[in-house]
């Protein structure tokens, strides 16, 4: 009968103290386990797989004897020192800088528009973020169909006005392919853009404005003293997730000209695609990848320790 008596204290004891605690913490790394393993497999072993390719030489043949000779940082000179590297990466920041300028000025007056109450804001709003919401491979073959030379609308469009005379080939000319994709691209990140910036905007306290009016400030001088100051954390933000998004668009680009005509539309993102699935170059392919993921942590870098000097002083 004691044996009895105890035996229920003790099953009651299990769930008390530390084991109580053991099995909380069980039940919150089961939760967590979903995302780490997604996090594992689908971002840090391809890096880390990426990081062997890139020094070793790894082709065809050494791919599926699985007996890649180890070259060190062969592969990382042989990109560097290829001009066709040098030119991609001209390219790649040609197309991202002219991006990121369009996509923040016209986001940036299109935040200031809706910033305002007006009937329909919610409505033009809810548009806006359509063109966004399409799939890239949607977005980018309608804007393909729109600057084609035989039946687009642009060229309808430019002829109509008398603005060009005869068929304008955009995509598949070497002069004018480049500023095709910036075009579309822009569009693209437009909303992206307006949408982060107006939530800037809102968080800005009215008082300020209404106290720089008291002291006889006009529209312009609230604008430069008030918003640009109280938007620099956010517009650093948007540029920085911007420049990181831009400089690997892979999908956009390979769509409308798949880097060419010629080499006119190589991005870095691009040679890389090139290298490893069409020359199967695997080595370099993935010390281009690396030199590309290595451009950009290197400005998140530097975004967050200007960041942090700003929150300092």
């Amino acid at each position: 009968m004691v044996t009895q008596n105890r035996n229920p204290a003790r099953l009651k004891g299990i769930w008390r103290g530390k084991d109580q605690g053991r099995v909380r913490r069980l039940g919150e790394y089961l939760f967590v386990a979903p995302a780490v393993v997604f996090i594992v497999l689908l971002m840090i072993y391809p890096l880390i797989y990426n990081l062997y390719l890139s020094v070793r030489d790894v082709n065809v043949g050494t791919f599926l004897s699985g007996n890649a000779p180890f070259v060190g940082l062969q592969n990382y000179e042989q990109v560097l020192g290829d001009p066709t590297f040098r030119h991609s990466l001209l390219i790649s920041f040609v197309f991202t800088g002219a991006s990121l300028l369009f996509q923040f000025i016209i986001g940036f007056a299109l935040a200031l528009f809706f910033h305002r109450p007006f009937p329909g804001n919610g409505v033009m709003r809810s548009l806006l973020l359509l063109g966004w919401l399409l799939p890239l491979v949607v977005s980018a073959s309608v804007w393909k169909w729109l600057l084609d030379g035989d039946y687009g609308v642009v060229n309808y469009l430019l002829q109509s006005l008398g603005l060009v005379h005869g068929r304008q080939y955009w995509l598949t000319n070497p002069d004018t392919a480049l500023g095709g994709v910036i075009g579309a691209n822009i569009w693209l990140g437009i909303p992206f853009n307006a949408v982060l910036l107006l939530a800037g905007l809102q968080g800005i306290s009215e008082s300020l404005y209404e106290a720089a009016k008291v002291d006889g400030a006009g529209g312009w001088q609230r604008f430069r003293y008030i918003t640009l100051p109280q938007m620099r954390p956010v517009s650093l933000t948007v540029l920085l997730l911007g420049f990181v998004y831009t400089f690997k668009v892979f999908d956009v680009i390979f769509i409308m000209t798949g880097g060419g005509p010629a080499t006119a539309t190589t991005t870095l993102p691009i040679l890389t695609y090139n290298q490893t699935f069409q020359f199967f170059t695997f080595g370099t392919g993935a010390a281009t990848a690396t030199l590309l993921l290595i451009i950009s942590l290197t400005l998140s870098v530097a975004y967050l320790l200007l960041i942090r000097r700003e929150e300092a002083t």
